[in-house]
């Protein structure tokens, strides 16, 4: 089993960078260069998932096409959310992404991946040779865009100009 660490710092609010995490055009922003789609297979296909909601991904990997459903199996928001493969690839697949407002005021942004090759005897291998650097590389992509969209007014075309969480904050 693969797992990666990742932590990214955005100069936004801790609410926005949760949100933009989370949404599923953002997903598939970061990841446009597998001609991502969300299916409407199981569960949601654009928006803001939720608790226990499930996304159905179709995407190009490895030459070739892969499907690879998650669910919201974790949310505190602003501060965690948790997805986790129940069908798809991989052997098994997790995503932990934590967020925290530092004194400074910049959101730090924190993914906590982990993924098993689907193939047990020759995994370790293939998680060496190659699936370590692959998700890595996917993971700054993504990153990179959540990025990009928080610290700029880009954010505005992904989520509503005024979110109320649970927490009872108010962001624009």
């Amino acid at each position: 089993m693969i797992h990666l660490e990742e932590i990214t710092l955005i100069e936004a609010p801790i609410d926005r960078c949760f949100d933009l995490s989370r949404s599923v055009e953002v997903h598939l922003l970061g990841n446009i260069h597998c001609d991502e789609q969300a299916l409407a297979i199981a569960g949601i296909t654009s928006g803001l998932p939720e608790l226990n909601q499930q996304t159905t991904w179709r995407a190009k990997h490895f030459a070739s096409w892969q499907n690879v459903t998650t669910q919201y199996t974790a949310m505190h928001p602003p501060t965690y959310f948790q997805a986790t493969m129940i069908q798809g690839i991989f052997g098994s697949m997790q995503a932990n992404h934590y967020f925290r407002t530092l004194p400074s005021g910049v959101t730090e942004m924190k993914d906590d991946f982990r993924v098993a090759a689907p193939i047990p005897i020759l995994g370790p291998l293939i998680e060496t040779l190659f699936l370590r650097r692959y998700m890595l590389a996917l993971l700054r992509e993504r990153n990179a865009v959540i990025k990009q969209l928080a610290e700029s007014n880009g954010w505005r075309q992904y989520l509503p100009l005024h979110q109320i969480h649970q927490t009872g904050s108010l962001t624009q």
